[in-house]
C-alpha cells in the first residue's frame, strides 16, 4: 500500500475543523489565514484520497470516513502531544508550549504574577493565555483546547479531567456599608434593598441557586448579572444586596470601603475553585503550577481578607489536593 503524505499540522488543522464545522472559526483561533487552513485541509483528503468533510454544508459535517478517520486521529494526537510533553516536563525549561485557562475571579493580580513565574521557570514555552468563566474553562479543557484550567467546580461531575482543589471560597452576604439592613432579614425577602443575583448561566450563580431552593428561599428575579463588578458597584451604591464570596469580594476591591461582608445566617455553603488538567498532563508540572497558585491565593486573597475581616479565616482558606485545608490533611 502506497504511503500517505500527511503532516502533523494538516492533522491538527483536521481535527480543529472537524469539531467546529467551519474554517474561517479555525483559522480566527489559530492565527492563520483561511487560505492557510484551507490549504492543510485539502492536503489532508487529497493524501488519503476520501473526502472526509462535506465542504457542501454549514457547518461542514463530517462523512462516514471522516468520521472513522476523526477518531484516530484524536487518539494519535494525543498520544503524540504526551509523549512530547512527557520528554521535556523533567526540565521545566525545556517545555514549548501551554494552553492555559484562568477564571476571570483571579485576573486581577494572582494571574499576572503567575505568567511572570511560569515565563522565568519555562523559557522556552510559548503561552496561551485564556481568562473565562469557569464553563467556558472546563469546556475548553473538556475539547482538548486547554492543558490547564483554573475554574470554579461545577455542580455536575467532571469527567476526563483531573481536579486539584485550591481553595474554599465560602458564600457571604454584601450589603452597603450604610445599610442597618440585617442579612436574615434580607434572605427572608424583608429588605428594601433589591436583590442582586448572579446570572444561572455562571457555575457561581447555579450554586447560589441550588442553595435558596434547598432553604426553600424565593427571592425576586429583578436583577441578574453576569458580571460580578456590576454586582458589587451596585452593592457599594446602596442599589441592592447580593450572595457572592470574598474572592468575587476582592476583585472588586475598589468599592470595599462601601461593601460589608456578612456571614451567611442558617446553614453555610461555599464553592471551589480547583486546579483542573487533562487526563494525560504530566503531574510534575501540575504540581509546580498548584504550589504557585496556593502562594500566590495566600498573597493576594486570603491574607487580605482575613485581615479586613477576621471571622472570614475559618471558612476562606487552601484546600489541599484531597479537598481538605492543608492543615486538617
Amino acid at each position: 500500500m502506497q504511503r500517505t503524505t500527511l503532516s502533523l499540522r494538516g492533522l491538527e488543522i483536521f481535527q480543529l475543523v472537524a469539531k467546529s464545522g467551519s474554517v474561517r472559526k479555525v483559522a480566527a483561533e489559530t492565527g492563520m489565514s483561511i487560505s492557510t487552513v484551507s490549504y492543510h485541509l485539502r492536503n489532508v483528503e487529497e493524501s488519503l484520497g476520501v473526502s472526509l468533510l462535506d465542504h457542501s454544508r454549514r457547518p461542514m459535517a463530517l462523512t462516514p470516513a471522516g468520521s472513522t478517520f476523526a477518531r484516530y486521529v484524536e487518539d494519535g494526537l494525543r498520544l503524540i502531544r504526551r509523549g512530547e510533553i512527557e520528554l521535556t516536563s523533567g526540565d521545566f525549561s525545556q517545555i514549548r508550549e501551554l494552553r492555559f485557562g484562568i477564571v476571570d475571579d483571579f485576573d486581577n493580580e494572582i494571574a499576572p504574577d503567575l505568567t511572570r513565574f511560569l515565563a522565568r521557570a519555562m523559557p522556552k514555552c510559548a503561552f496561551n493565555h485564556h481568562t473565562r468563566p469557569s464553563l467556558d474553562i472546563i469546556r475548553l479543557l473538556a475539547e482538548q483546547k486547554l492543558d490547564i484550567g483554573v475554574a470554579t467546580r461545577p455542580v455536575t461531575d467532571v469527567f476526563g479531567l483531573t481536579e486539584y482543589p485550591l481553595l474554599r471560597d465560602p458564600f457571604v452576604i454584601a450589603l452597603p456599608t450604610s445599610s442597618t439592613e440585617a442579612p436574615e432579614s434580607c434572605l427572608a425577602g424583608h429588605s428594601k434593598l433589591q436583590f442582586l443575583r448572579y446570572s444561572r448561566n455562571l457555575i457561581i450563580g447555579n450554586l447560589i441557586e441550588a442553595h435558596l431552593r434547598r432553604l426553600r428561599v424565593s427571592l425576586p428575579n429583578r436583577f441578574e448579572f453576569e458580571s460580578n463588578q456590576s454586582i458589587i458597584s451596585m452593592v457599594a451604591d446602596s442599589s441592592g444586596w447580593a450572595i457572592t464570596t470574598p474572592s468575587s469580594y476582592l476583585r472588586a476591591r475598589r468599592f470595599s470601603d462601601r461593601v460589608t461582608l456578612h456571614p451567611f445566617p442558617s446553614k453555610g455553603f461555599a464553592r471551589t475553585l480547583s486546579l483542573f488538567t487533562t487526563a494525560d498532563y504530566p503531574q510534575n508540572v501540575t504540581d509546580m503550577i498548584a504550589t504557585t497558585l496556593r502562594r500566590l491565593i495566600t498573597r493576594h486573597m486570603i491574607e487580605p481578607a482575613s485581615s479586613q475581616t477576621p471571622w472570614l479565616a475559618s471558612g476562606f482558606r487552601l484546600l489541599s489536593a484531597e479537598g481538605e485545608s492543608p492543615s486538617e490533611a
